[in-house]
């Protein structure tokens, strides 16, 4: 074999291997909070059906929500969706406001928190350079909603 067909083939394997391992490929944008769970996740994460994801303002899709098809007592009403940047992320969790509680999680991207006020809570997570808030609004206990927030972020996660 020639040195010209050795270097086109090294370099066409080399192309192949790293198109294959780019995670960008199957990455939902990470500006498209909409993109990041399709309604089945939400409904299977959140224990109610849903309507597909929302944007809050027709212009800025970095904040989603999915209503409860049938909205009942003692059950998820809506999840939202809030992509935030990491001074938010870190203003939030050194945060000492009167009535906010901030509970560390482990599992979750490269960091992770619960922000709770009474009994509403929200899970904001970080993935390297982004950071998000998934939380659901419900009448249920406080622990109950968290782990439904905990499944919705493991699912995000799984996309950026």
């Amino acid at each position: 074999m020639s040195s010209k067909i050795i270097r086109v083939a090294l370099i066409s394997s080399i192309f192949i291997l790293t198109s294959t391992f780019t995670p960008a490929a199957n990455a939902a944008p990470a500006d498209d909070a909409c993109a990041l769970l399709t309604p089945a996740q939400v409904a299977a994460g959140a224990g109610v059906p849903v309507n597909n994801g929302v944007p809050i303002l027709p212009t800025d899709h970095k904040v989603c929500t999915w209503n409860a098809t049938k909205p009942v007592p003692k059950s998820t009403k809506f999840v939202t969706l809030l992509l935030e940047n990491l001074n938010a992320f870190q203003a939030g969790k050194s945060s000492h406001m009167a009535g906010i509680v901030i509970t560390p999680v482990s599992g979750v991207g490269d960091d992770a928190y619960y922000l709770a006020v009474a009994d509403n809570a929200g899970l904001i997570v970080k993935k390297g350079n982004l950071a998000f808030k998934v939380a659901v609004y419900a009448d249920l206990p406080l622990a109950a909603k968290e782990a439904m927030e905990k499944t919705l972020a493991l699912q995000i996660l799984s996309k950026l």
